[in-house]
């Protein structure tokens, strides 16, 4: 607790999914925090907390440099968290020059910035799995090439490789995670696979499986995300940790079908999912290996993908009750 209290800590992306449940965490240990902002989100689950009115709100898109050092300077910053992205792949492959904007440009700047903010002393920058591409050998640990072949896989690669140049060339004090698929209540992307099948059991439809089906992932609570991000941001300094890049997974493998199988007999349904098999673009068969993370910051999750499913379905079924969508 006392590690953030009265600390000034900018969150891009803070009213995104992990990010807002990363803000409420800070606020929650006594942290100032900034959140940049480009797009009102009316129902994202951080105004679900009465302490939002706690946080300051900056409006500007990552592509704007003089906005983020702005934010930097007048708050005087001293921890940032860049979760800020597009983050869906269908959005990419239609749109990859905004997607590159917005994550490779993006990170560029928020590196940028930092590297002339005197007072920023740890920048934790969001990669992904993505970053990793498809790989011969599974699975995925930090030792990999970067390989990213398709147009968000390839962002990731990019600002992942952005954030180790600024540790390298100019010693900003920065880590790199790459988690697997977040997920939990308040993710709003509906054409997710987890928030879509909750939300079409609600509603009495059968939840559509954009591939065939047999693409494996590794799914990650975004409370576990959470404290690995804290976690992290706690120890870099005095674990001499700048510069490095932490898997967070609790390293599970399951494909989509068993996944959506398993939210349906939680919800006790017995509606049939529709496959498409129109998947495309994605890589079939990813999961990280987290022992460095369990070994160097003695970091485990405390989710299994049940007790996460349990939850992430419990915060739906309030959300839909209220009217939201």
């Amino acid at each position: 607790m006392d590690f953030w209290k009265g600390k000034n800590v900018l969150v891009t992306g803070c009213t995104g999914f992990l990010g807002s449940y990363l803000t409420k965490e800070l606020e929650n240990k006594g942290a100032n925090v900034v959140g940049l902002v480009r797009d009102l989100i009316p129902n994202s689950n951080l105004y679900s907390d009465p302490k939002i009115s706690n946080v300051c709100m900056v409006n500007g898109s990552l592509e704007d440099l003089e906005i983020i050092e702005r934010a930097l300077g007048e708050h005087e910053i001293d921890t940032v968290f860049h979760l800020a992205a597009q983050a869906i792949v269908g959005v990419a492959n239609r749109n990859p020059i905004s997607t590159f904007k917005a994550n490779i440009m993006g990170t560029w700047n928020i590196l940028e910035a930092c590297r002339r903010s005197p007072l920023v002393k740890r920048v934790i920058v969001a990669s992904s799995d993505k970053a990793y591409g498809d790989q011969e050998h599974l699975p995925y640990d930090e030792d990999m090439p970067l390989q990213g072949n398709h147009p968000y896989d390839v962002s990731k690669s990019c600002a992942d490789l952005l954030a180790q140049t600024y540790y390298h060339t100019y010693r900003l004090p920065v880590c790199i995670t790459r988690c697997g698929n977040l997920y939990g209540g308040g993710d709003l992307n509906f054409n997710r696979i987890i928030p879509q099948t909750i939300k079409s059991v609600l509603d009495g439809k059968a939840p559509v499986i954009r591939s065939d089906g047999t693409f494996i992932r590794d799914y990650f609570y975004v409370e576990d995300a959470v404290s690995a991000y804290l976690l992290l941001a706690e120890k870099m300094e005095s674990l001499n940790l700048q510069g490095e890049a932490f898997n967070f997974s609790n390293e599970i493998q399951i494909n989509v079908k068993e996944l959506v199988q398993k939210i349906l007999d939680l919800m006790g349904s017995e509606l049939k999912p529709i496959v498409l098999n129109k998947g495309e673009n994605e890589i079939k068969h990813q999961y990280l290996s987290s022992k460095k993370a369990m070994e160097s910051l003695n970091w485990y999750p405390n989710f299994n993908i049940e007790e996460g499913l349990i939850k992430t379905i419990s915060w739906y079924k309030n959300f839909i009750e209220k009217g939201l969508r």
